[in-house]
C-alpha cells in the first residue's frame, strides 16, 4: 500500500493545489513528449478543480482529455460526465484542448464500449495523469461494489481497454476504463472531499475485500504511487 496524503482547509485550497500540480504533469509530459494525456473523473467533487485546471497556462492544444469513466447517457444529458468536463473544464485556457469520449450513440452499451476502446486506444499510455474520484460505497471509477464485470474490471493483468458496468448501485449502465488501464499513471491522484468520504476512505484502507470497496484495489495493488487529496 503505498499513498501519500495531502490535506486542505477547503475544497478552494485544495482546487488549487491539484490544479498546480496536474498542470506541473502535464507541462513536463508536454516537455518530454510534445504531448500529453489526461483522464478525468465526473461526479460534483472536481469542478472547482476543473476550473482552477482550466485557467492555468499550458500548451493546451498538446493535451488530450478523456474520462475515467462515463454513464451510457447522451452528451447533452445533465447525468453525463462528458457535459460536466465541457462546462467546467474545457473552457477559459483549457477551451484549446482535445477531449476523447467515452460514450458513443451505439445501438448497446456492449456496442459503444468497442467503439471507445478503439477510439482512446491513440491516446498517450501510461497516461500522464488520472484522477479519480470515490463514491460513499467505496467505488471508484466505475468499479462498483459486486458489479457485474468487477473481477475482469480490477484485473491487472487484463487488457487495457474500455469495459462496460452494471450494478445495482450505479444506477445507468456505465462505460469504464480497465484497472490495467489507469494503474500506472504518472500521476495518480485520489480527489476526495468532506468528512463521509474520508471515513470511508479509512474504512477501506482497514479492509482488503476488493468487491466490497472496489477503491481496496487503488490503494493495495495500483503500479504507480498515489497521491490522495482531501479537504474537509
Amino acid at each position: 500500500m503505498s499513498y501519500t496524503k495531502h490535506e486542505y482547509s477547503d475544497g478552494a485550497a485544495l482546487a488549487a493545489a491539484l490544479a498546480d500540480e496536474v498542470a506541473s504533469r502535464l507541462a513536463a509530459a508536454i516537455y518530454a513528449r510534445d504531448s500529453a494525456c489526461i483522464a478525468v473523473s465526473g461526479g460534483s467533487t472536481p469542478k472547482k478543480f476543473f476550473e482552477e485546471l482550466s485557467t492555468r497556462e499550458l500548451a493546451w492544444d498538446k493535451v488530450k482529455v478523456t474520462l475515467v469513466d462515463e454513464r451510457f447517457v447522451p452528451a447533452d444529458s445533465e447525468r453525463s460526465n462528458h457535459l460536466l468536463v465541457a462546462k467546467h473544464l474545457l473552457t477559459n485556457n483549457a477551451a484549446a484542448a482535445t477531449f476523447v469520449p467515452l460514450y458513443y450513440d451505439a445501438p448497446s452499451i456492449e456496442e459503444a464500449a468497442v467503439i471507445a476502446t478503439k477510439a482512446t486506444a491513440a491516446l498517450d499510455k501510461p497516461f500522464d495523469v488520472v484522477i479519480l474520484g470515490m463514491g460513499g460505497d467505496g467505488h471508484t471509477a466505475s468499479f462498483f461494489p459486486h458489479g457485474d464485470n468487477l473481477e475482469q474490471a480490477l484485473d491487472l493483468t487484463g487488457l487495457c481497454r474500455v469495459m462496460t458496468m452494471k450494478a445495482e448501485g450505479a444506477g445507468e449502465e456505465r462505460l469504464t476504463f480497465s484497472f490495467s488501464s489507469l494503474s500506472d499513471a504518472r500521476f495518480l491522484a485520489l480527489h476526495i472531499e468532506g468528512q463521509g468520504k474520508k471515513d470511508v476512505l479509512e474504512k477501506a484502507i482497514a479492509g482488503s475485500d476488493e468487491t466490497e470497496m472496489p477503491v481496496r484495489a487503488v490503494l493495495n495493488r495500483a503500479a504507480s504511487p498515489l497521491d490522495i487529496y482531501w479537504a474537509p
